[in-house]
């Protein structure tokens, strides 16, 4: 065998093994998953019905309700919770401030704690006779407690909340690690010339940390999109639909209304398509196609 085909054939032998795993547990899952969405009904008991269960979702209400307040999350919780964590990376990442350790790694805690066991301490804080209404009444002097698990309004709320509180301090260490790698002296010498800290910040850390910007973007854009521990948490969906969200119906459609796991995949793979179209849009947007994430 000659060298080139040598190299060639090691090469394929290497990547060999992570094509078969990607195609096992990705791909194939994926086309499955599509077979599945065009029949209706579960196990022996599957009837092939086409498109039938697309034309359904149109006509369905608890699917318009969910995917309601799915988006509602997503255009309000994301944008949020990266400009704190930009904003928070901005702030520890400078020089003087002592602590920083101890800052950062409170900051990213909520990251790595357990999903049951802040549930049930942010369901005590916002409970009607909670910590946060007790605050609120005796300090700002608020007329009544607010039904902050109850309400449709303020559950929605709560759970924004309680994703930002979680999330932000995983996205300030993707750009806490880019800042430090930019050189202090871009900004001495903006310094110098005169330029704020509104306008290094503007003019200098955001353009420089685009690409990081993009990928916290996107990465958010799809967790939220997938969002369902919080909501089975805190607020089971409810009151009535208020805060149900995509994947949480996909669950009740498997396992606590009558099984229709041709429908239920057929609902997930709405999120398929939300994450391709929304993460081509902001590639598009924000995005070079020369830039490497």
């Amino acid at each position: 065998m000659s060298l080139k085909f040598q190299r060639t054939f090691v090469g394929w032998l290497f990547i060999l093994a992570p094509i078969l795993f990607i195609c096992s547990f990705s791909f194939y899952p994926m086309i499955q998953a599509f077979l599945l969405s065009l029949q209706s009904g579960m196990g022996n008991n599957l009837e092939f019905v086409g498109f039938d269960n697309y034309i359904r979702l149109f006509k369905d209400p608890t699917f318009l309700a969910a995917l309601k307040n799915t988006l509602i999350y997503l255009i309000f919780q994301v944008p949020i919770m990266l400009f704190l964590a930009l904003i928070l990376s901005v702030l520890l990442n400078y020089p003087g401030l002592k602590f920083k350790g101890f800052f950062r790694t409170a900051i990213f805690l909520p990251a790595v704690t357990s999903l049951v066991a802040y549930s049930v301490i942010f369901k005590y804080l916002f409970a009607t006779d909670g910590l946060v209404n007790t605050f609120l009444q005796k300090f700002l002097f608020l007329p009544e407690p607010i039904n902050w698990i109850t309400d449709p309004f303020w559950a929605k709320v709560t759970i924004i909340i309680a994703i930002t509180w979680r999330w932000t301090g995983y996205n300030m260490v993707f750009y806490l690690a880019a800042l430090q790698n930019i050189d202090r002296e871009i900004y001495e010498a903006a310094k110098i010339d005169g330029a704020s800290s509104i306008q290094q910040f503007f003019k200098i850390t955001v353009p420089m940390l685009k690409p990081i910007i993009l990928f916290t973007t996107i990465t958010s854009t799809i967790g939220t999109l997938q969002l369902f521990d919080e909501v089975m948490n805190l607020t089971y969906g409810g009151p009535g639909n208020a805060t149900l969200t995509i994947s949480q119906y996909i669950y009740y459609l498997s396992f606590k209304y009558t099984p229709d796991f041709g429908y239920a995949a057929t609902v997930s793979y709405v999120i398929l398509i939300l994450i391709v179209v929304l993460s081509f849009l902001q590639l598009k947007v924000t995005g070079d196609r020369n830039e490497k994430i």
